[in-house]
């Protein structure tokens, strides 16, 4: 009971600060699910968590959502999430351990690098941004450290990037989600729990909303690197001991 309270107030802290930064939900609380039910179980209840945590940012910031960005990201991303999830689920546990823990760490210098390039990208190119993150995101789960400049290099700030990279995560989780159902890794019980999960990461995200316009993008970056790390080297230590 006390590790399900634990996931819970986890979950709500997630919710919380991927309200405001506009990612961090799967990176803070992947680790806490790995360890409480294992990572072939984690995966399909946090998928199923950000369903829920992506509408109610959807839910929150409905009015500035960019439909053409929207669009020519989730389209080519739910085809891509799909191949993602199936290749995930043949992949050995100790694999996706150690993959998700490398993914984690690596993205603290990319996304540096990506920052400090002050990449502008068009339609067509977010389109494949789309296709790209949107496979990787089958495979890693949490790819907002890779979707965050993706969508800020196509000109989208705060309340429009929030709703628009939620909006069309939506779509890839749930693709994902069916994915899983389709494969027999998704039973009720699982679908169960991250309802639960989810919940919480839906509560969080309202509370977060009054903190989006006072956030200074230096707290954004270091909140971000933090998560990241510790993310990381959390999966890394469950995947060799």
């Amino acid at each position: 009971m006390g590790e399900y309270v634990f996931v819970l107030f986890v979950g709500l802290a997630a919710g919380a600060i991927s309200g405001v930064i506009g990612t961090g939900s799967s990176i803070m609380l992947l680790p806490v699910l790995v360890f409480t039910f294992g990572p072939k179980q984690a995966i399909p209840i946090m998928a199923v968590a950000a369903v829920m945590a992506n509408i109610s940012r959807v839910m929150a910031w409905w009015r500035e959502i960019d439909w053409k960005a929207f669009a020519a990201y989730s389209i080519t991303g739910a085809a891509a999430a799909a191949m993602g999830a199936r290749t995930l689920w043949v992949l050995p546990v100790h694999v996706v351990d150690i993959g998700l823990g490398i993914f984690f760490v690596a993205m603290i210098p990319v996304r540096h690098w990506l920052d400090a390039k002050k990449l502008r990208i068009r339609l067509w190119q977010l389109s494949i941004a789309g296709g790209i993150i949107g496979f990787l995101t089958g495979i890693v789960l949490s790819t907002g450290p890779l979707s965050v400049p993706a969508f800020t290099s196509y000109g989208l700030m705060k309340g429009a990037f929030l709703s628009t990279e939620a909006a069309s995560s939506f779509v890839l989780y749930v693709t994902k989600v069916v994915t899983f159902r389709e494969l027999g890794a998704l039973p009720a019980e699982l679908f169960l729990q991250g309802v639960i999960v989810g919940s919480t990461l839906m509560a969080g995200t309202f509370i977060a909303k009054r903190v989006v316009q006072r956030m200074s993008i230096v707290s954004f970056r270091y909140v971000l690197d933090i998560l990241l790390l510790c993310s990381g080297v959390s999966m890394l230590w469950t995947a060799f001991n």
